[in-house]
Order: C-alpha cells, then sequence, then structure tokens
C-alpha cells in the first residue's frame, strides 16, 4: 500500500508558497502546484507573472539574488527541499535550464556539456555514454562540439543548455523560457526534442513560457499566473479550449483573432479577476 501512494505522489508538489525579495517585496502569494512524474507541466502568464521566481523557488536560487521563500513547502521526491542547496538538488536529480540558455562562452560545446557531469561519480564509461545520447538527441551539437559556445546560435546554445543539463543524470528538468528569442522553427524542434525526451527518457519537466500556444500543445498540464497568484489552472487541452485563455493568451475568441482594441481592457472583463 505504502508502495502504491509512492507511485501515485506527484514528483514535484508546491505548495502554498511566498516568495519575498530584500525583505520587503511579495513576489509569489500563496502559490501551488503539482508536478507528476513523467509529466510535462507548463507555468504559463506574461513578463513579471513569477514564473522564473516560481522555478527559481524549487531550485533554491533565490538566494543570489535576496530572494526567499518566506510560507509554505516544496516537496521533491518525498522530501522537503526548500532548505537544500542548488547543488545538493542536482544530485537528487532536479536542475534548473536558466533563461538566457548562459552557457560558457569561452569553453566548447563540448566541454559545456561536460561541466553537467562534475557531480557524477558513476565512471568516464556513463559519462561517455550520455553524451552521445545527448548528441543523438542534438546532432546540431556534434556538429559544432568543438566550436566555442559563445560563437554559436541562439538555437544551438540553448541545445546546449539543456544538454548539459542532461549530463546530470536528472530526474526532473526545470526549463525556463527556451522560447525565447528564437525562430519558431527553432522553438518547433527544441520543444520536439524536450517531448522526446519525456517519453523515451522519462525526463519530467517543469517549464516556464510566455508561448503559451506552443506550450499547451506540448505540455500535459498548465498553470496559469499573474502577479504572483495562479489564477487558472488544468488540463493542457481543457486550457487551450477555455474562452478565457484563447482570447487573453493566444489571440483568438469565438469569432477569431480579436484586436487590441477589443482586448485592451481584458482585466476588467476577466472572469477569474471579476
Amino acid at each position: 500500500m505504502l508502495q502504491k501512494a509512492e507511485e501515485t505522489a506527484p514528483l514535484l508538489a508546491v505548495n502554498n508558497i511566498e516568495v519575498i525579495y530584500n525583505h520587503v517585496i511579495l513576489v509569489l502569494k500563496g502559490v501551488s502546484l503539482s508536478v507528476p512524474r513523467g509529466g510535462i507541466v507548463a507555468i504559463l502568464g506574461a513578463n513579471g507573472a513569477g514564473k522564473t521566481t516560481t522555478l527559481k523557488a524549487i531550485s533554491n536560487l533565490l538566494r543570489a539574488e535576496r530572494g526567499e521563500v518566506t510560507k509554505g513547502t516544496i516537496i521533491f521526491d518525498g522530501a522537503e527541499i526548500q532548505d537544500q542547496s542548488p547543488s545538493d538538488l542536482v544530485q537528487r536529480g532536479c536542475i534548473q535550464v536558466m533563461e538566457g540558455r548562459h552557457c560558457f562562452g569561452h569553453l566548447t560545446i563540448e566541454e559545456n556539456l561536460m561541466t553537467g557531469a562534475f557531480t557524477r561519480k558513476d565512471g568516464r564509461g556513463a559519462i561517455a555514454a550520455d553524451l552521445e545520447m545527448v548528441y543523438d538527441y542534438f546532432p546540431r551539437l556534434r556538429e559544432r562540439r568543438k566550436s566555442q559556445a559563445g560563437y554559436t546560435s541562439g538555437g544551438e546554445q540553448q541545445m546546449c543548455a539543456i544538454g548539459r543539463a542532461l549530463m546530470s543524470r536528472p530526474t526532473t528538468i526545470l526549463l525556463d523560457e527556451p522560447s525565447m528569442g528564437l525562430a519558431p522553427q527553432l522553438v518547433e524542434e527544441i520543444f520536439e526534442i524536450v517531448s522526446n525526451l519525456n517519453t523515451k527518457e522519462g525526463v519530467t519537466f517543469l517549464l516556464a513560457e510566455q508561448n503559451t500556444n506552443i506550450a499547451l500543445r506540448y505540455a500535459t498540464y498548465g498553470y496559469i499566473l499573474e502577479s504572483g497568484r495562479v489564477v487558472m489552472d488544468g488540463e493542457a487541452k481543457d486550457l487551450r479550449e477555455n474562452e478565457d485563455v484563447r482570447e487573453f493568451y493566444l489571440g483568438i475568441g469565438g469569432e477569431g483573432r480579436k484586436s487590441f482594441r477589443d482586448v485592451k481592457h481584458y482585466k476588467r472583463r476577466k472572469r477569474w479577476l471579476a
């Protein structure tokens, strides 16, 4: 019975957390979300809604920006993690891919990838096998393996950042704004790879994304944040069909695409803010 409960429990559970920066600025206001093992869950919302802060609260990167979780709990794989260090979380299997990619520009692509295996203790053979696995998922990185990361394209750097995370052998990747600054074709390619990593390698993803349209095509469940609060959540297919989501996040309503004139007073008319 205990084993069955562990199998059905979420891999990651964020329970009513509040986040404050500089001891003054309240950014997250009672955010709760759940990520099932093997799922792809999306945190959606406009810039400044609190998506990145939510991910950093989970990965415990807030302290570098004078932020802290002041209320609530974060459970990963059965244990509270809000007081653990980022390196401890990586060893537990939870790693974040930061917004803006943040590759080491002076290192080659392959050297960047190998930094992801720094905490591993399972030997060179296993690391080499995982490097080949990363190259299989990202053939473009194999072609650019000896190139300095700073001289590669934005799409290649995003692939490198995800590949570097994979080299740590994670169970969960927190992926922040993977579509930012990329051409639509590259965004589609990266989300396809994320989907394949989820189905073939069993990697769980929690992704923060402004591109609601593509996120809801690949995610299984979604949470919409506004001003540090979850204002709506549900199965991805249900959110895609929701009238408010279609109008205010996908730009289409019952009669087709809305003009700015039609939606500029959306805050007053949103049902969840009424």
